[in-house]
C-alpha cells in the first residue's frame, strides 16, 4: 500500500508540473510567475509574465530571467532589476524607474509604449507599427542609459540627459529629440514625420538627418523646441531632403564637414557655428532671431503615458498583492 501511495503521489506531481509548464507562455520548459497586482522586494526565480490587459508593478523586485507583457498589459517596476530582456507587446507598457534591464527592450508593433527614468537597459527597438493604429514610444529620461543601441520605426522617440553607449537610429518616426544626452555611436534620423531637435548634446558618430518633414533643428533658435545651447558633433553632419520646415544650426561645434543637400526651404546656418570641416552645399543666413518656444502641437505621447499611468495605479490597488 505504501509503494502505491508513493507512486500516486510522484504521478500527482508530475500532473501539477505538467498544467503549470503547459500554460506558460514560452517554449521552454522552464516555469513562469505571472504577475497581477503589485509586488515588492522578492527575487522572481525564473520568468516574469504580465497577462494580457493586466496591470503589475513591482518595488524594489529582482526577476532573474526575461520579461513578458503580453497585449494591453502594463509593467510599472520601481527600483528593480530584470538579468534578462524585456518583450512588449501590441497595446502594452512598460514605465521603469531607478531599475536595470541588463537585456534589450522591445516594443512590438502597435505597442503603446516605454518610459525609462534613471534606469538602464542593454537596448531598446521600436518596431515600426506596420498596420496597428497605436504610435508607441520612448521617452529615456533622468539619467537613464542604453548600454547598446536604439533603433525606432514608430512614435515620439526622446532622449533627455540621458547616455547611449551605441547608435540611434529612427526611421519613420514621428520625430526624434535628443536633448543634453551622450550618443557614443552614430545618430541616423531618417523620414520623420514632424522633423527632429538635438540640443545640448554630444554625438561621437556621424550624424545624418535624411528625409525629415517638419524642420530640422539643431541647436537653439528653430523654432521646433526650446533649446538652451547647441550640440557637439565629433564627426561630420549631413542633413538633406529636409520639406515642411526650416533646417537650422545655431550654437555648434562640429569637428567634421556640414553637407546641406536639397532642403526646401534652404537651411539656415548662423554665424555663430564652428565647423571645422567646412561647409558643403546651399546654405543662408538666419532670416531673423527667433525665440526658442516650444512647439505644444508636437507630440502628446507624454501626457498619454501619464493618464496610463494613472490607470495602472488604479487597477493595482483593485488587485491588490501578485503572488510572486
Amino acid at each position: 500500500m505504501a509503494a502505491r501511495t508513493a507512486s500516486t503521489f510522484a504521478i500527482s506531481i508530475a500532473l501539477v508540473t505538467a498544467s503549470v509548464v503547459g500554460t506558460a507562455p514560452s517554449a521552454s520548459a522552464d516555469l513562469v510567475t505571472y504577475c497581477v497586482g503589485s509586488g515588492g522586494a522578492v527575487t522572481v526565480p525564473n520568468d516574469l509574465f504580465v497577462p494580457a490587459g493586466e496591470s503589475c508593478s513591482l518595488r524594489g523586485t529582482t526577476v532573474t530571467g526575461d520579461v513578458r507583457v503580453a497585449a494591453g498589459a502594463n509593467l510599472v517596476i520601481s527600483g528593480g532589476r530584470v538579468n534578462g530582456a524585456v518583450a512588449v507587446a501590441a497595446d502594452g507598457y512598460l514605465d521603469a524607474t531607478d531599475t536595470r534591464v541588463d537585456g534589450a527592450v522591445t516594443l512590438a508593433a502597435g505597442g503603446f509604449g516605454v518610459f525609462l527614468k534613471n534606469s538602464d537597459t542593454g537596448g531598446v527597438v521600436l518596431q515600426p507599427k506596420g498596420s496597428a493604429a497605436i504610435e508607441g514610444f520612448l521617452f529615456a529620461e533622468r539619467g537613464s542609459k542604453v548600454d547598446g543601441t536604439v533603433t525606432a520605426g514608430v512614435g515620439e522617440v526622446v532622449l533627455t540627459d540621458s547616455e547611449v553607449t551605441g547608435n540611434v537610429g529612427t526611421n519613420g518616426a514621428y520625430f526624434t529629440d535628443v536633448h543634453g544626452t551622450f550618443v557614443d555611436g552614430t545618430l541616423s534620423v531618417l523620414n520623420n514625420a514632424t522633423g527632429s531637435v538635438v540640443c545640448g548634446s554630444a554625438v561621437q558618430g556621424k550624424s545624418t538627418f535624411a528625409g525629415n518633414v517638419g524642420g530640422v533643428q539643431l541647436g537653439p533658435n528653430g523654432g521646433l523646441d526650446t533649446c538652451a545651447s547647441g550640440g557637439y558633433f565629433a564627426r561630420d553632419v549631413s542633413v538633406s531632403n529636409t520639406t515642411g520646415g526650416r533646417t537650422t544650426l545655431d550654437d555648434n561645434v562640429i569637428n567634421g564637414a556640414l553637407t546641406l543637400t536639397a532642403n526646401t526651404p534652404v537651411g539656415e546656418v548662423a554665424a555663430n557655428n564652428r565647423i571645422r570641416g567646412g561647409v558643403v552645399g546651399e546654405r543662408s543666413e538666419p532670416t531673423a532671431a527667433k525665440a526658442a518656444t516650444a512647439d505644444s502641437t508636437r507630440g502628446t505621447a507624454k501626457e498619454r503615458a501619464a493618464n496610463r499611468l494613472a490607470r495602472v495605479d488604479a487597477a493595482v490597488a483593485v488587485k491588490g498583492k501578485a503572488r510572486l
